[in-house]
C-alpha cells in the first residue's frame, strides 16, 4: 500500500508542471505572431506608401515606430485594433497614382478604407480580393473608365460603397445588388449609364445616383429613396414623373426619333451657316489631350467641345459663346478653354476646378459646378450679372459663365499664389513657408474688407458670402487676399447647401434652421481663429454630414485655454514681446465673431473698425480694451 502511494503522489506535480509549460509556450506563440503582425504591417503600409505617386511626401510614416499601440494608432490616418491596423483614413491629401491592392490584401485586419478628396487616378482597383473588406469610401477622385461586371462578387461583408464625384463610365456592376450586407450606395456624379440594378427592396438605407447617364424606370427596391438622389439622368417612375406608356406604338416612337433628329439637324445647319457668314473660323481639330479633361469631365457635348462638322465638305469648329461680365475683358468662347492646354486644381463638393492657359498667355480657371439648380435660366442669368458687377481688390472677379440646365461653369483669372489653406496647412517639403504675423495681419484686413464690400452691394442676401473659409480665400503673389465661391447660396440646391455650405454650419442653423446677416461673421471667426492657430477646423476644407459639433468643440476648446500667447501657431514668425498683444487682440476678436448668440454677435461694421485699429506693433492695451467692451456692449 506505501509503495503504490509512492508511485502516484508525484503525478499531480508533473501534470501541473506540464500545463504550465503547454500555456507559457502558447503564450510565447502568441506574442511571436503579434510581433511577425506588426512588423508585417509596418513593411506593407511603407510599400504601400511608397507605390503612390507622392505618398512619400505627403504621409509622414516613420517605421522606426510601430504603427499602432495597442488601440492607438502611432501613425496619421489610421484606424487601430489590439495592435493592428483595421482601417486607412487618408482623406485630403492631395495623394495620386492608385491604390495597389495586393499591397493592402496584405493587411490581414484591415476592413475599412477612405481615401476621399485626393488625386488618385487610373481604372477601378481591383477590391474583389479584399475579401473581409467593410467600407470603401473613394469620392471626388479621378478614377475613370468602367467596372467590370463582377468587380465586387464574393465582398459578402461589404456595407459602405461611396464612388461619388470621379469619372467612372459604363454600365452599373450587376455584382453590386448581390451583395448581402450593402447598406450605403453612392454613385452619384460619374458618368454612369444603361438602366438601374434591381436592389431587394429595404436592403439600402442610402443610396444616391444622381448626375450620371442612366435612363429607363426606377426599380422597386429603389424608390423609397427622395427624387433628388436621382436627378441628373433619364430616369422616370417613383419618386419620380411617370414614364411614358409602356402601349405606345413603335411607329410613334420612330416617328418621334425622326422627328427630333430632322430638328437637331436642322439646328446644327443653322448654327453652321450663321457661323459661316461671320467668318468666324477656328483652326480645324480637337482640343489636345489635357483639354478633354476638361470636356468630358463636364460632360460636354460634341458640339459644345467644339468638335468639327465635316458638312458640305468643309471642317469648321462651332463657337459656343460664354455669357461675359465684365466689357473690358477680351472675348473667348468655350472652345477657345478647350483648345488651351489644362490640368486640373482640384476637385471638392461643389465639383472640379481647372487650369486652362489661352492662346494669348493669358491663364484662366474654370470651375464646373454640379448642384447649381435652384433656380431657372433667367433668374441664374440675373444673380449672376449680380456677381459680375462687384469690383473690389479683395474680391476675385468672376469674369464669364457658361449655363446648361444640370451644370454650370465660373471663368476667373487665375491666382498663382494659391489659396490660404495652402500656406497654412501645406507640406512643407512643397517650399512653401508659413505667412509671419504681418502677412497674416494683412490677409486678415484684406479679408474682412472683401466681405464688407459683399454686404455693401448684395443688400439682398441674407448671407453675402455664405461659404467662407481659408481654400477659398486666393493670395496674390504680394499675399493680398481675393476672396471666392461668394453669393451662391441663392443657386445651390437647398438641400447640398446644407451639407457643405459653411453658412449652414453656424450654431443658428444647427439649433434654429436658419442663417441671418451675422452667419458671415462666425465663418469669419473661424477663419480668423485658423490663420492665428494654424490649426484646421473640423469640416472645413472637405466638409461632411453629421459632424457640425465637432466645429463647437473647435471654439471651445480654445475659448477655455487660460494662456492666449499658447495659442498661437507655432510655424509663425515674425512676432516677439513688441505685438504678442496685438496677436492676442486679434484672436479675441475672432472667438467673438464665433459668439453663439447671433443676437450678441457684432456686425460687419464693428468687425471692419476692430480689425483696422490692429497694428503690427502694440498699441495701448487699456484703449483696446476700453474699445472692445463697449463694442460688446452695443
Amino acid at each position: 500500500m506505501g509503495a503504490h502511494l509512492y508511485v502516484r503522489a508525484p503525478l499531480p506535480s508533473f501534470c501541473s508542471m506540464i500545463a504550465h509549460l503547454s500555456r507559457f509556450l502558447i503564450l510565447l506563440v502568441l506574442i511571436s505572431t503579434i510581433h511577425l503582425v506588426n512588423g508585417s504591417d509596418t513593411e506593407k503600409l511603407i510599400e504601400f506608401k511608397n507605390s503612390l505617386v507622392n505618398g512619400k511626401n505627403l504621409i509622414t510614416w516613420n517605421a522606426t515606430t510601430s504603427p499602432c499601440n495597442n488601440n492607438v494608432a502611432n501613425w496619421e490616418g489610421l484606424l487601430c485594433t489590439n495592435g493592428t491596423v483595421w482601417g486607412l483614413e487618408l482623406e485630403g491629401k492631395g495623394l495620386r497614382g492608385n491604390i495597389d491592392t495586393n499591397i493592402l490584401n496584405e493587411l490581414s485586419s484591415l476592413v475599412s478604407i477612405s481615401f476621399n478628396n485626393n488625386n488618385l487616378e487610373g481604372t477601378f482597383p481591383e477590391f474583389g480580393m479584399l475579401d473581409g473588406i467593410r467600407e470603401i469610401t473613394l469620392s471626388n477622385n479621378k478614377f475613370h473608365g468602367e467596372i467590370s461586371a463582377n468587380a465586387f462578387k464574393g465582398l459578402k461583408w461589404l456595407k459602405k460603397l461611396n464612388l461619388a464625384n470621379n469619372e467612372l463610365m459604363g454600365q452599373i456592376p450587376r455584382s453590386l445588388p448581390r451583395l448581402p450586407k450593402l447598406q450605403e450606395l453612392m454613385l452619384q456624379d460619374n458618368q454612369f449609364e444603361g438602366e438601374l440594378p434591381q436592389f431587394d427592396q429595404g436592403k439600402l438605407t442610402i443610396a444616391n445616383f444622381a448626375n450620371n447617364h442612366l435612363r429607363g424606370r426606377i426599380p422597386l427596391g429603389l424608390q423609397q429613396f427622395p427624387a433628388s438622389q436621382f436627378s441628373g439622368n433619364e430616369l422616370c417612375g417613383t419618386p419620380l414623373g411617370e414614364c411614358q406608356r409602356d402601349g405606345a406604338s413603335t411607329a410613334t416612337i420612330i416617328v418621334t426619333a425622326l422627328a427630333v433628329a430632322i430638328a437637331v439637324a436642322a439646328v446644327i445647319v443653322a448654327v453652321i451657316i450663321l457661323i459661316h457668314h461671320r467668318n468666324h473660323e477656328i483652326p480645324a481639330g480637337f482640343p489636345n489631350n489635357s483639354s478633354m479633361v476638361l470636356a468630358e469631365s463636364a460632360n460636354l457635348s460634341t458640339q459644345e467641345r467644339g468638335e468639327t462638322s465635316t458638312q458640305s465638305g468643309n471642317q469648321k469648329n462651332i463657337s459656343i459663346k460664354l455669357t461675359f461680365l465684365t466689357d473690358d475683358e477680351e472675348r473667348f468662347d468655350l472652345t477657345d478653354l478647350l483648345k488651351a492646354s489644362a490640368e486640373i486644381l482640384g476637385s471638392g463638393m461643389f465639383g472640379s476646378t481647372y487650369k486652362t492657359a489661352l492662346i494669348n498667355g493669358k491663364v484662366m480657371v474654370v470651375k464646373r459646378f454640379k448642384q447649381m439648380n435652384n433656380l431657372g435660366k433667367d433668374e441664374f442669368y440675373v444673380h449672376m450679372k449680380k456677381l459680375g458687377r462687384l469690383r473690389h481688390p479683395n474680391i476675385q472677379p468672376i469674369i464669364a459663365f457658361y449655363y446648361r440646365k444640370d451644370e454650370k461653369l465660373l471663368v476667373s483669372e487665375y491666382v498663382d499664389n494659391i489659396s490660404l489653406s495652402f500656406h497654412l496647412h501645406g507640406n512643407q517639403s512643397d517650399e512653401k513657408r508659413s505667412p509671419d504675423w504681418p502677412t497674416r495681419l494683412k490677409i486678415v484686413k484684406g479679408v474682412v474688407k472683401g466681405l464688407q464690400d459683399l454686404y455693401i452691394n448684395l443688400p439682398s442676401l441674407i448671407v453675402p458670402h455664405g461659404h467662407l473659409k481659408s481654400s477659398n480665400v486666393l493670395l496674390t503673389k504680394d499675399y493680398d487676399p481675393r476672396l471666392t465661391d461668394y453669393g451662391l447660396v441663392p443657386v445651390t440646391n437647398l438641400e447640398h447647401a446644407r451639407d457643405f455650405m459653411m453658412a449652414y454650419k453656424s450654431p443658428e442653423y444647427q439649433q434654429l434652421g436658419r442663417i441671418s446677416k451675422k452667419t458671415d461673421i462666425w465663418c469669419l471667426g473661424i477663419l480668423i481663429l485658423e490663420i492665428m492657430t494654424g490649426k484646421l477646423p473640423p469640416n472645413t476644407l472637405h466638409q461632411s454630414k453629421g459632424n457640425d459639433i465637432d466645429l463647437t468643440d473647435f471654439i471651445n476648446s480654445l475659448a477655455e485655454q487660460e494662456s492666449s500667447i499658447d495659442m498661437l501657431d507655432k510655424e509663425m514668425t515674425g512676432f516677439d514681446r513688441s505685438n504678442e498683444g496685438e496677436m492676442i487682440k486679434l484672436l479675441k476678436i475672432g472667438l467673438s465673431c464665433c459668439e453663439k448668440d447671433v443676437n450678441k454677435r457684432m456686425d460687419i461694421k464693428q468687425v471692419v473698425e476692430m480689425i483696422e485699429e490692429l497694428k503690427e506693433k502694440d498699441s495701448s492695451e487699456d484703449d483696446f480694451l476700453s474699445t472692445y467692451s463697449s463694442e460688446l456692449d452695443k
